[in-house]
């Protein structure tokens, strides 16, 4: 073999100095403790300095750096700079807060670093009980499958990847897309744009996601769904099935599950929740009357990384049918082989459930929060930041500038602020420098939408560390920033 490069057998990439490598870890830890106890004392998110971007279009390093120097860089040109969506005042796009003891299941996972597409090891057990602690949140059979996935996205595909093969009347994984009339899946107008995704990743073309009309609370009209399908099995088409949102993206309205349910079961059609925002709600006595009917649904979408404050990236899927949702994914080549002994034995392997073959040990921190909290205490949280939303509502009605533009859905708030006497492009443009004031001035994130012709504010309020006084603050930041962007039109 021709020599190309000087190496050395007994070079690796652990720490020269382990003791150097322990001290560094601990400060880090120190640091990290430090940046989350006193995220109040910063701003929400910040814009970044023009001398900021081109750090990062540094050639190559072919060499090795001081340790010491890379975490200097991380606090001068990271940390500062990131999206904020730890911070107390984040309410912007539906994300969840993280915990610490999120990060400490995340570490783990890290060092050591196990594939979960199968094998005999604690993590697929680990993985298992998280699924079946899923199955008992939902009031959904033990005996249902589900896998972990990276978020509500990947969820949905999941679950809609198992509709289309067990309703499309012939192995659509040896004959593909040819030969068939084309295949309909319906959800109402406020569908996630995942959905979409979805159904044009899977070939059947997003002009076959037949979107239905909603009702004044932004829920799906299930009288004109039914009517739709009517039409369109008339017209020759292939209905096959329906998706019910357990809190839309917009509003968070919750879709009549039950009514759905009772549709699926007489047409015959798969009925898949995207319970992204809402389905974890079930651990609310608030919510849970309202999402009744996720339990009969063949397939349920679950996302951690939201409400149940879970470190990036972790979803779930959860599927009625064990079979169809194995045979939907399962395929065992030769290096894949079970075996009866070894590390190549066991019967859980989550590569035949889903699209990856490589997968984090997404798992554990799920596991060692839900212990270490326990499920009731994310319940509370739930339910405090739907208190906190209808507060805000209460604020917003009590004050002659502000007004609410939509119902309130769980915890999302969608308003603006309207002194009167303006155009709708004007009160647009107006409420439209008020979000971006209160993002570049570092008092709050909020969210936004247009719902019709309206822009409005929207205020998601899945953060745990969120308090009253600060939905006080932002009510009079919006207050005053109002008043000086339309005094200077």
């Amino acid at each position: 073999m021709k020599q190309t490069e000087n190496w050395q057998d007994n070079e690796n990439l652990d720490p020269a100095d382990w003791a150097s490598a322990r001290e560094r870890m601990h400060r880090m830890v120190d640091d990290a403790i430090d940046y989350l106890s006193t995220l109040r004392d910063r701003p929400v998110w910040q814009p970044m300095p023009e001398t900021i971007p081109p750090h990062f279009h540094q050639p190559l390093p072919h060499g090795p750096e001081d340790p010491q120097h890379i975490d200097e860089e991380l606090k001068a040109y990271i940390l500062p700079y990131t999206m904020g969506n730890v911070h107390p005042r984040f309410w912007a796009w539906y994300m969840g807060a993280g915990t610490v003891s999120g990060v400490i299941g995340d570490f783990w996972a890290s060092v050591l670093n196990p594939n979960l597409g199968g094998g005999q090891q604690s993590s697929n057990l680990v993985e298992a009980q998280v699924i079946d602690w899923l199955k008992e949140i939902m009031h959904y059979p033990m005996e249902a499958s589900g896998i972990l996935v990276s978020g509500g996205s990947m969820a949905n595909l999941v679950g809609l990847a198992v509709a289309r093969h067990h309703m499309s009347g012939f192995d659509i994984r040896l004959e593909g897309m040819t030969g068939t009339n084309p295949m309909v899946v319906y959800a109402s107008q406020e569908v996630h744009s995942s959905v979409q995704k979805a159904i044009e990743l899977m070939g059947m073309g997003s002009r076959f996601l037949h979107k239905v009309p909603v009702l004044a609370d932004y829920t799906m009209d299930v009288s004109a769904l039914e009517a739709m399908i009517k039409r369109d099995r008339a017209a020759g088409l292939h209905p096959i099935a329906v998706i019910g949102t357990a809190g839309t993206i917009n509003t968070g309205a919750i879709d009549d599950l039950d009514g759905l349910a009772n549709l699926c079961k007489s047409e015959n059609l798969w009925f898949h929740v995207d319970g992204a925002i809402g389905s974890i709600a079930m651990l609310s006595p608030l919510v849970q009357p309202q999402l009744k009917g996720i339990e009969r649904a063949d397939s349920v979408t679950i996302d951690l990384h939201k409400w149940l404050h879970m470190p990036f990236e972790v979803a779930c899927t959860l599927v009625r049918n064990a079979t169809n949702h194995r045979e939907t994914f399962s395929l065992i080549p030769d290096y894949l082989a079970r075996n009866t002994r070894g590390l190549a034995a066991g019967h859980l392997w989550f590569s035949e459930y889903g699209i990856q073959l490589s997968r984090r040990f997404r798992a554990l921190k799920v596991w060692m929060s839900l212990k270490e909290h326990g499920a009731d205490a994310f319940g509370r949280m739930i339910s405090k930041n739907i208190h906190q939303a209808h507060y805000l509502g209460r604020r917003i009605d009590e004050h002659p500038h502000l007004e609410l533009v939509a119902p309130i859905g769980l915890d999302i708030v969608c308003f603006r602020y309207n002194p009167g006497n303006r155009s709708l492009t004007e009160l647009n443009n107006v409420n439209k420098e008020i979000k971006l004031q209160l993002e570049e001035q570092g008092i709050a994130a909020p969210g936004y939408t247009t719902l019709g012709e309206m822009y409005c504010l929207r205020i998601a309020i899945a953060n745990h560390r969120s308090q009253l006084a600060d939905f006080d603050a932002l009510i009079s930041a919006i207050e005053e920033l109002g008043h000086k962007v339309v005094a200077s039109q």
